[in-house]
């Protein structure tokens, strides 16, 4: 915290500056919102793959040499809704499509394989069973990150071309999915934007009175989100940011920032109306709030940074928005909300609202404040009358009752967390109603639950199929799959090369053998077999969908049957998003005990340097863990069990996607450090005064509630608009940041706080090695006069102050 003289030369500063400063930032964010309003554009929906991972490398080498595959694969799904599919009418229809798609030139097909390319004898396996449903593979000459941009654009051509004639016209894969996720993505943002903007605005004007300070507030959220996009716009042009950057960096940027301008306008409005002038107001508000937004912003970044352990780039992406948004919060609330509030001075309560004195009397009840005259007060008299200082003294009266009960229940929402599952996103995060979801749900209608998910295990070989000794052990390999359990089948070459050799179809593939069969069957096999036959794939088709626990066995059975071939000649690598996802949970649950020892420390850290205490630091994280396991608990009834999913419109995905889990620790442990910072900041604060740990603790919760309770309430609008606005990712997400808020400003900051501080009693503020010092006593009326001073730099010792080992008084101190 800076010291008096600091803060006040540093206000003095900003005042001769405020113009040029305000120049300069409203120059910041024109240039921001360039970049800002393109970054949509650059935005990956991938990021799943991990480095050097076989999944990862089975992607990779079915992008060349194979027949229907390429740099990006899609699979062209038709639905004639009107004619089967041995009717004419229907081929007809069927190829039209598919010529009109191969010519799209955003697509760029350079090659396909399917139901319209081949001849009537050779493709009932790409006729659906529904005989309505036909499919066709396409190889795009896109990268992937192209491909999630272009795809989305040719999709919804397709749907207003063709829907209209009884045709569902579908291209699944990957790169269409998070294509869909991004688009979707985009306008569940502004779906959010346009919930969240009204009910901030409204809840700041309940919580200011006023126009002015509420816009002000809105102001610096505003800021922070725009100038973090325009930072990360170049850096998505040249490395892969996955797609939910923008919905993580705009959902914190409006919670952080709000919240972090609540904290620093309240203080200001509260030293003016101590008689303050402009200049000192802001001094102190800097010294006091400022120090506060500095330390909770640190944690945040702290314990953020530490997800960059994880070698995964939608968790790197994620980080990197918050890390950046939340920067730019402390930032905009530090630098330049002093400008803005020097510029203001008085006329920051201007634009008075006139609020129904029903609605102002619940929304004070909802988060307890007093009216204007309370809040400025300093006397402990008016502090007693408090609703808050009632129920502190009420919970520090019985606080092992108080600690036991609120445990118990938390305890119990975290109960649940012991059947927690995760894994990657899938097809059903998206809307029934969405043209690939349709295109997804009639594969698998026709063809098979897992058509669209096959594992694909991709067998090199160090020499020419044809030629390899070993090439029978690639024939038994793949009649052992067809006999694991939940295999539906398994697609490959082999039965077209038995027919051409039925004692060593490998054999087939030499080049007489193969130059003999027809071109229907010929291309089949290159759509298994690359070039060169160095390279065979077969496709494990589940009967069940890729997140589910017997894909998952599945995948570990094909792994063990693959390990049987022979090392020395045939290398099996296996891909799929069954084995994505499993790569993807593995890189998260490696990574997550260093990224949790490593969070701690800092936090701990943190709170030791602002606090100067050994053991504060401790309960804060012993209940923010028990908080963040309550909410883990909840969103496992939720979205996994579906506890109220109908009611509360989402969507239940019997798992959590694997990122939301350690973004929600990263997140959840740092904002709730934020309440702990802003709480003991003005604990701290009366304990140097009075020495009594009961009062310090009762007056210090009798100024902050309100304020946390409003900051509580914006942060729970926020996150949950995101939440029942955006896809499941971000619903899981923000309901689970909504819930966790609504816990933490509750029965963690009201009861369990106050309680574990009462029992601790003069150990809060212990320090192994400090003096035992008593404060300085002084009334409340000589710190009001003290604080309304201009400040000095040479005035007082340096911040912060010895604080004492002990209480010098067991009683209260009551200073009037």
């Amino acid at each position: 915290m800076p010291s008096k003289g600091l803060a006040h030369h540093a206000s003095r500063l900003i005042k001769k500056a405020r113009w040029p400063l305000l120049a300069l930032w409203l120059a910041a964010l024109a240039i921001s919102g360039v970049g800002a309003s393109s970054i949509a554009d650059s935005l990956s929906g991938g990021g799943w793959f991990v480095p050097g991972a076989d999944s990862t490398k089975a992607a990779q080498q079915l992008e060349h040499g194979f027949k229907g595959r390429g740099q990006t694969t899609v699979t062209l799904v038709i639905h004639d809704k009107r004619y089967e599919s041995d009717d004419p009418r229907f081929e007809q229809r069927a190829r039209n499509i598919a010529r009109q798609v191969t010519a799209e030139p955003e697509l760029k097909v350079t090659d396909s394989h399917g139901w319209t390319s081949l001849t009537r004898q050779n493709r009932s396996d790409y006729a659906g069973d529904d005989h309505h449903t036909v499919i066709d593979s396409l190889a795009l000459d896109l990268d992937d990150g192209t491909a999630r941009r272009e795809l989305p654009r040719v999709q919804a051509d397709l749907e207003d071309r063709f829907g209209a004639q009884g045709l569902d016209v579908s291209l699944v894969s990957p790169s269409s999915f998070w294509g869909e996720v991004n688009t979707l993505s985009q306008e569940g943002l502004a779906k959010a934007e346009l919930i969240t903007m009204p009910l901030i605005i409204v809840i700041l004007l309940l919580l200011f009175r006023s126009v002015t300070a509420a816009l002000v507030s809105l102001a610096v959220g505003v800021s922070a989100i725009v100038f973090t996009l325009g930072v990360l716009a170049p850096v998505a042009q040249n490395h892969e940011l996955s797609v939910f950057v923008q919905n993580a960096a705009t959902m914190l940027g409006l919670g952080v920032g709000v919240d972090y301008s609540l904290f620093v306008i309240t203080r200001f409005k509260e030293q003016l109306a101590r008689g303050q002038d402009v200049e000192s107001a802001v001094a102190a508000t800097l010294r006091t709030s400022g120090h506060t937004v500095v330390a909770s912003g640190a944690t945040i970044l702290l314990a953020m940074c530490t997800l960059f352990l994880i070698d995964l780039n939608v968790i790197f992406s994620l980080a990197l928005g918050a890390v950046v948004v939340v920067a730019f919060c402390v930032l905009t609330t530090v630098l330049f909300l002093p400008v803005l509030l020097h510029l203001l001075g008085d006329r920051v309560n201007a634009g008075r609202v006139r609020v129904p004195r029903s609605l102002r009397e619940r929304f004070r009840r909802a988060v307890g404040e007093a009216d204007d005259r309370a809040a400025a007060a300093t006397s402990a008299p008016g502090e007693e009358s408090s609703r808050w200082f009632r129920l502190s003294l009420k919970v520090m009266a019985r606080p092992v009752l108080f600690l036991t009960a609120t445990s118990v229940v938390l305890v119990a929402l975290a109960a649940p967390v012991a059947q927690l599952r995760t894994f990657s996103p899938d097809a059903r995060i998206l809307p029934e109603d969405s043209a690939v979801r349709v295109g997804y749900d009639h594969m698998q209608d026709s063809f098979g639950v897992g058509t669209t998910s096959p594992i694909q295990v991709v067998v090199t070989s160090r020499a020419p199929l044809e030629e390899s000794e070993h090439s029978e052990d690639l024939t038994r390999f793949s009649s052992r799959l067809e006999k694991l359990p939940h295999v539906d089948r398994v697609d490959s070459a082999l039965p077209v090369l038995e027919s051409a050799s039925p004692q060593a179809p490998l054999k087939a593939l030499a080049a007489p053998s193969l130059d003999r069969l027809p071109d229907d069957a010929r291309d089949t096999v290159r759509h298994y077999v690359a070039e060169g036959n160095r390279a065979f794939v077969l496709e494990v088709v589940a009967d069940t969908t890729a997140s589910d626990d017997a894909a998952r066995d599945l995948l570990s059975r094909v792994q063990d049957e693959a390990d049987k071939l022979p090392a020395s000649s045939l290398t099996p690598v296996i891909g799929g998003e069954t084995a994505e996802g499993i790569d993807a949970n593995r890189v998260i649950q490696d990574g997550l005990p260093q990224v949790i020892l490593i969070m701690l420390a800092a936090v701990y850290l943190v709170l030791l340097l602002t606090f100067r205490s050994l053991l504060l630091p401790l309960k804060a994280i012993a209940m923010n863990l028990l908080s963040i396991a309550a909410t883990y608990g909840v969103l496992v009834l939720v979205f996994q069990k579906g506890l109220g999913t109908g009611l509360l419109g989402f969507e239940q995905t019997d798992y959590l996607q694997n990122f939301v889990p350690v973004l929600l620790l990263a997140l959840l442990f740092s904002l709730s450090t934020d309440y702990e910072v802003f709480l003991l900041d003005r604990v701290r604060e009366e304990y140097l005064t009075t020495g009594d740990n009961t009062v310090s603790v009762a007056r210090g919760l009798t100024r902050t509630a309100p304020l946390i309770s409003g900051a509580a309430v914006l942060m729970v609008a926020v996150f949950g608009a995101f939440g029942f606005a955006g896809i499941v990712p971000i619903q899981q997400l923000g309901f689970g940041m909504a819930v966790a808020i609504l816990l933490d400003a509750t029965l963690v900051r009201l009861l369990l706080v106050p309680a574990a501080m009462r029992l601790m009693g003069r150990w809060n503020w212990w320090l192994p090695g400090r003096g035992d010092r008593a404060p300085v006593q002084r009334p409340a009326a000589a710190r009001a006069e003290a604080d309304s001073e201009p400040e000095r730099a040479e005035a007082g010792p340096p911040w912060p102050p010895a604080i004492p080992t002990r209480a010098p008084t067991k009683g209260r101190t009551w200073t009037c």
